[in-house]
């Protein structure tokens, strides 16, 4: 019975999605307070319905209820309880579950929690929430129903692919949803605002924080999602231009663009029409996104579904709904005012190129992910678009941006003096200098690109912390501190990736037992191999002595079986030290030797911190909003 009372949640949720779509029209068109009121109260609902939904899933998950087909295809008896857990959403049907669960419970917190915006647009912003929701209702309940009925039940489940048992199945998929839905939010709030003819600075402070989760939730998603593919696939690289890890980026992308726009809007008044356009971009990102993922058009260990069926439904509500914002956008552009103006050399201005930098980016990650869906659809063959593409293209576009984030904090607002944004710019550009002259002396042979991502490294950390230069750091908003700390990061992973493309050294050998191999600073001896044994695998481990300046430890790489389903992967085993990683990965055997794939890494893991700083840098800046919004709100009340 708790298939069925998942169900029947679904069907009760998708009902209250309708009724809160019909009420919030039917509220506008008649400027009804309490019918606006109904609207707020039917979307709580709805978000604790819906998660009882999902609750109810993981239940049959963790009881091995093999009655429920999901949970035969995709569990089995033997599996640790952490992925009985993460499995519920470790499959189409079940991430899908989970994305409309944190949709309704988005919507929920909208109609908690916000008071800044006029109750009619909330109101307009609520429906249009319902109207997404309902979309994904229909896709649960009429094409992947995940509490479908097997009968007879198997003796035991198919199991989870082993790829994706791993600790990072509870944190990626969910830490990713919650941004993606955040951006819908956004969607949402510019069509509500659009609808009442309601776009202004107050319209814009209502989103930005919605806007900022969603960003902080997408950097933690994709770093974490990166480190994951790196550690967990056994290839040795961080980033594969992959283009699900791109339906990922674009969105980020996005946003990122968005969220200073939105800064611009809420601070300055200005750039409204560039605002609701990134709104109904980056939500058009998260659902091109999701067609990618969830089609079947693409192969990939995140593609869960197959069934042409599914991505047609997708793609019907991709065009509905941002085919619906742009003709919406198109009727109301024309009663957007300008807003306030502002100089070419001025914050401003540095924000307008910051989001017209990241748009190209955008326009080329989108370009070279889609032209080999629509070239192998319209000509029949198979086009490839890999990392050296995306890499020049996209590559001088980024540092381009680096310089100019670099810049953007130490010009006023309104208008500047550009001898006086030298004069503060002074200091970046001597350590940029001397990082150039550095690295030309101690790393002659380093190509153009990785030279270039390090010397505007050293320049943007230092152009970073310039602004709590002179300032009581005490007294400095948790919002600065936040722009400074998300800036930083920014400097760390752009300093980290030119490290890891410049200096990486990789060795590939069939080793016998003792015989020792070099790689960077290690030298690395195979002592044995050796049986393991897993809760629900086998295994075949190496021991790896690792020597360095007189120190050594052991590695223990793996080669493991997963008998349900039946695959083999490659488990690395790496080593994490000050100034980067030793990757380690056991390959098949070849008579007495056996492949060794060895890689040292110099300060790689800047990638990973600097994502980390950028995230922490968003929650500050999130925190220090909210607080102030708070304490204004208490002033105005006494």
């Amino acid at each position: 019975m708790i298939a069925e009372a998942g169900l029947a949640a679904l069907w009760i949720a998708a009902a209250l999605a309708a009724l809160q779509l019909a009420l919030a029209a039917l509220s506008v068109a008649r400027g009804d307070p309490e019918m606006m009121g109904a609207v707020r109260s039917v979307a709580v609902v709805q978000g604790a319905v819906v998660a009882l939904g999902l609750g109810l899933l993981i239940l049959v998950f963790v009881r091995t209820d093999l009655s429920v087909l999901l949970v035969a295809e995709n569990s089995h008896s033997a599996k640790p309880l952490i992925y009985k857990i993460a499995g519920a959403w470790g499959n189409h049907e079940g991430s899908m579950l989970l994305w409309v669960t944190i949709l309704g419970l988005a919507g929920g917190a909208v109609a908690l929690l916000e008071r800044r915006l006029a109750e009619p647009t909330l109101v307009a912003t609520l429906g249009s929430q319902a109207a997404i929701a309902l979309g994904f209702y229909a896709f649960l309940l009429f094409s992947s129903n995940p509490f479908a009925r097997l009968s007879p039940a198997p003796q035991d489940g198919q199991g989870l692919n082993p790829l994706l048992q791993d600790p990072g199945l509870a944190f990626h998929p969910p830490t990713l949803y919650i941004g993606y839905v955040g951006v819908s939010v956004a969607f949402s709030f510019a069509v509500g605002a659009m609808i009442m003819r309601d776009v202004g600075p107050a319209f814009a402070r209502a989103m930005r924080p919605w806007v900022l989760g969603a960003w902080i939730f997408l950097t933690l998603g994709i770093t974490a999602g990166s480190y994951w593919a790196y550690y967990e696939l056994g290839w040795g690289g961080w980033w594969f231009w992959d283009p699900v890890e791109n339906a990922s980026l674009m969105p980020w992308l996005a946003a990122t663009a968005l969220l200073h726009s939105v800064t611009v809007l809420a601070t300055r008044d200005g750039l409204r029409a560039w605002t609701i356009m990134l709104a109904v971009v980056a939500f058009s990102m998260s659902m091109i996104g999701t067609f990618l993922v969830r089609s079947g058009i693409l192969t990939s260990v995140h593609a869960f579904a197959v069934d042409p069926e599914r991505g047609s439904f997708i793609l019907a509500l991709l065009a509905i709904y941002i085919g619906g914002a742009l003709v919406l956008f198109g009727a109301r552009v024309a009663t957007i005012r300008e807003g306030s103006g502002f100089d070419f050399l001025s914050r401003e201005g540095g924000l307008v190129a910051n989001n017209l930098l990241l748009s190209v980016i955008l326009g080329i990650v989108l370009i070279g992910t889609l032209y080999p869906i629509v070239a192998a659809g319209a000509f029949g063959g198979q086009i490839s678009i890999g990392p050296p593409f995306f890499n020049k293209a996209a590559g001088p576009v980024a540092l381009a941006l680096a310089a100019i984030m670099a810049a953007g904090p130490l010009i006023r607002w309104r208008r500047d003096q550009g001898m006086a944004v030298l004069r503060r710019m002074a200091p970046a550009i001597g350590i940029t200098a001397l990082a150039l002259l550095a690295l030309l002396i101690l790393a002659p042979g380093i190509a153009l690109l990785p030279l270039l991502g390090l010397v505007i490294a050293a320049g943007l950390a230092v152009a970073s912390v310039a602004p709590l230069v002179g300032r009581n750091l005490r007294r400095t908003p948790l919002f600065t501190w936040g722009m400074v700390i998300a800036h930083l990061g920014i400097a760390v992973s752009l300093a980290g990736m030119a490290s890891e493309t410049a200096f990486t050294q990789q060795t590939l050998v069939a080793a016998r037992v003792g015989e020792p191999q070099r790689v960077g600073p290690y030298r690395v001896t195979l002592e044995r191999v050796a049986p393991a044994i897993g809760p629900n695998w086998s295994a075949l481990e190496a021991r790896l002595k690792v020597e360095r300046g007189g120190r050594s430890f052991t590695l223990a790489p793996q080669s493991r079986f997963f008998a349900n389903p039946v695959t083999t992967t490659s488990e690395s085993a790496i080593a994490t030290v000050l100034d980067g990683q030793l990757y380690t990965v056991l390959g098949a055997a070849d008579g007495d030797r056996w492949q060794l794939r060895l890689w040292w890494k110099p300060f790689v893991t800047l990638i990973w911190a600097g994502g980390a700083l950028v995230a922490i840098g968003g929650a500050l800046s999130l925190l220090g909003r909210v607080r102030r919004d708070y304490a204004r709100r208490r002033e105005a009340l006494a």
